[in-house]
């Protein structure tokens, strides 16, 4: 076996080495990598995002190949993106960070042991593509919780090389973790589900939250807390967004058809609601007091944290939220099917690539409603970068 290092001063000014192994010594990635592909990734610490041109792998007997159509901007990116290596996932793709996960296509080639999926169908890809497949999780379709998880951007492949993420022309990932998009559903704004939907449904799902005449609290009306609001209304419970802005009181009840609007910071308005609330999601991803939100649940009531905020809330966070994160495969599909049957998509706004900087600026100033997507089919092009 043979390590390849690159030197990370060259593009972090750190001084720390980092490598990655290629199984077979004097094997290159491009060797193993062969099909050529383009997109956009990050080079170094300023998180900014240009074209670069790299490689994917043959579609393998089990492998669907797919034609990016379109991906989501998950606002997770930000934090792959923007923290200087403090995410240690970061250092396992020496120089570059690649995104993302919510990736939605069209099918070019399937392997010879395909069953699920032909050339032409509409798939998605989130943030999975791979796991043991042998462990009690993954027996229990939660591969979202299996400790050899593999996610889709930024991780060591079972090959040796570097997962890349979505924001590129084409994607080759394991059947297992393709996911099935309805043809009612169009693809731009179906792709945001496959993160976004499926952190908001899981919870709702095995909390028991999806029961009619449930009173469900949003907390946040953003990427995340938009999609719920659309997936508690579907599942037939009654749903109140809360949020800091009352500004957003008109689009949360006439728009999104939330049940009613709590101002967070309005005394007059939350003493009322206390005891009242099933279950709270909580989608907001900056930091925010969560006593308050207790206080809103009924004896026995759930409190989800789904959000990402960058500081300690004065809960710890991060030991719940990667449980919640998501959901596994099975559950993924399901999700998409009953958005289908109920017509749920995210709102969203495409953008062309080239403008993926300047959303990612704005997605940090919460200047989106509610979610960027890029259209990779017909803005993405070649490029002689390296």
């Amino acid at each position: 076996m043979e390590m390849g290092c690159v030197r990370s001063d060259d593009f972090f000014n750190n001084g720390v080495w980092f490598g990655f192994f290629v199984e077979n010594k004097g094997v290159t990635t491009e060797q193993i990598h062969p099909k050529k592909a383009y997109g956009w990734a990050a080079r170094d610490s300023s998180g900014v995002l240009s074209p670069f041109n790299f490689s994917r792998r043959e579609t393998g007997e089990k492998d669907v190949t797919f034609k990016v159509m379109y991906c989501g901007i998950c606002h997770s990116d930000l934090h792959m993106l923007k923290t200087n290596g403090e995410i240690q996932l970061i250092l396992l793709f020496p120089g570059f960070r690649k995104c993302r996960h919510e990736i939605a296509g069209v099918v070019t080639e399937v392997g010879s042991k395909v069953e699920k999926f032909k050339v032409g169908d509409k798939v998605g890809v989130g943030c999975i593509v791979g796991s043991c497949h042998s462990c009690d999780n993954c027996s229990k379709n939660l591969e979202n919780y299996c400790p050899k998880m593999l996610l889709t951007y930024g991780v060591k492949y079972y090959d040796g090389t570097i997962t890349y993420g979505g924001y590129s022309d084409t994607m080759v990932a394991d059947e297992h973790f393709v996911v099935s998009i309805p043809d009612n559903l169009p693809l731009d704004a179906s792709a945001p589900l496959l993160c976004a939907g499926i952190t908001v449904y899981s919870p709702m799902k095995y909390y028991g939250l999806d029961k009619p005449g449930l009173h469900v609290g949003v907390v946040g009306l953003g990427g995340l807390g938009h999609v719920a609001v659309k997936f508690a209304k579907a599942m037939g419970v009654k749903v109140t967004v809360i949020s800091t802005s009352p500004n957003k009181k008109k689009e949360a009840i006439e728009h999104l058809g939330a049940d009613s609007f709590l101002v967070s910071r309005n005394q007059d308005e939350m003493l009322p609601a206390m005891g009242t609330f099933d279950g709270i999601i909580d989608t907001v991803s900056a930091s925010h007091p969560v006593l308050p939100l207790l206080g809103l649940l009924k004896t026995n009531g759930k409190l989800v944290l789904v959000g990402a905020p960058e500081k300690p809330l004065e809960l710890p966070v991060f030991p719940l939220l990667f449980g919640s994160a998501i959901g596994g495969m099975k559950e993924t599909q399901e999700m998409i099917n009953f958005a289908a049957k109920h017509n749920i998509t995210a709102d969203i706004e495409v953008i062309p690539v080239d403008y993926v900087n300047t959303a990612l600026e704005r997605l940090m100033k919460a200047d989106v409603k509610y979610r960027f997507v890029i259209d990779i089919a017909n803005t993405l092009k070649p490029t002689s970068s390296i």
